[in-house]
């Protein structure tokens, strides 16, 4: 569904019967009774947030409690180009330079519910992007570790995250076929960009038992995202949804 705009919530009044010192009072008051407002809420982001979970992610069946409440806490207009905020709600994903894009909002949720996160996990994610995705991880877990092969999207991912407050979130500029193996075994890994196979790196770096959301396939080409468990030291997989993703690059 296509967000067009926000509909004027107010009343109509006679301009001649306008008084300056009685709109002000009103004007106080509605903000009295509203309370505090958010930074990055002044102007109705909350409340398209608020609809994205709502119309978008919940309604599609994306359930878990924890997931649905991280969607409307992070501030997903912070995490594209300025001129494309009026959208950043939207059911849709977006561009962000580079010829790279942000995920359309239920994608994310609908990955991010798959992995069956606990708040002690630690998460390996592959394709930094914009930090959206980091970012809705980060209030699920004890910490996230990202990977970009693009620096100028990593570094600007890493500023936008550290502005928002996130300190469990760890970005690294690289090639993402390699993994973290220094920060190796992860609960679970996500990938959100698409090889034409399951990186063997990944699997080795997943704790037994973790799992891994991924999609697979080549550039141009309906891809399959693929959930994986790791069990004897190999990760039994299943299709659960077409998608297409950007491919992932070295």
């Amino acid at each position: 569904m296509h967000e067009r705009s926000i509909p004027h919530l107010g009343h109509k009044e006679n301009p001649m019967k306008r008084r300056p010192f009685i709109s002000l009072f009103l004007i106080l008051l509605f903000l009295a009774a509203a309370g505090p407002i958010h930074a990055g809420d002044e102007d109705g982001y909350a409340h398209l947030r608020q609809r994205m979970v709502e119309r978008q992610i919940a309604a599609r069946g994306v359930k878990d409690p924890r997931v649905l409440e991280a969607m409307l806490e992070v501030p997903r207009h912070r995490f594209v180009p300025e001129r494309h905020r009026d959208h950043a709600y939207g059911d849709y994903p977006l561009p962000i330079g580079q010829g790279q894009t942000i995920s359309q909002p239920y994608v994310v949720a609908y990955m991010t519910q798959a992995l069956n996160l606990k708040s002690q996990d630690r998460v390996l994610e592959i394709g930094t992007g914009s930090g959206y995705q980091a970012a809705i991880l980060a209030e699920l877990v004890k910490e996230v570790y990202t990977i970009e092969i693009i620096e100028t999207l990593g570094q600007r991912a890493k500023k936008t995250l550290k502005e928002l407050g996130y300190k469990n979130v760890h970005v690294r500029i690289g090639d993402g076929h390699k993994g973290w193996p220094r920060e190796a075994p992860f609960d679970a890994v996500i990938v959100t960009c698409a090889p034409d196979r399951v990186p063997e790196a990944l699997v080795r770096q997943l704790e037994e038992g973790g799992r891994m959301i991924i999609p697979v396939g080549k550039e141009g080409s309906i891809q399959r995202l693929v959930r994986g468990i790791k069990r004897g030291g190999r990760l039994e997989t299943k299709n659960v949804m077409a998608v297409r993703f950007v491919p992932m690059t070295r």
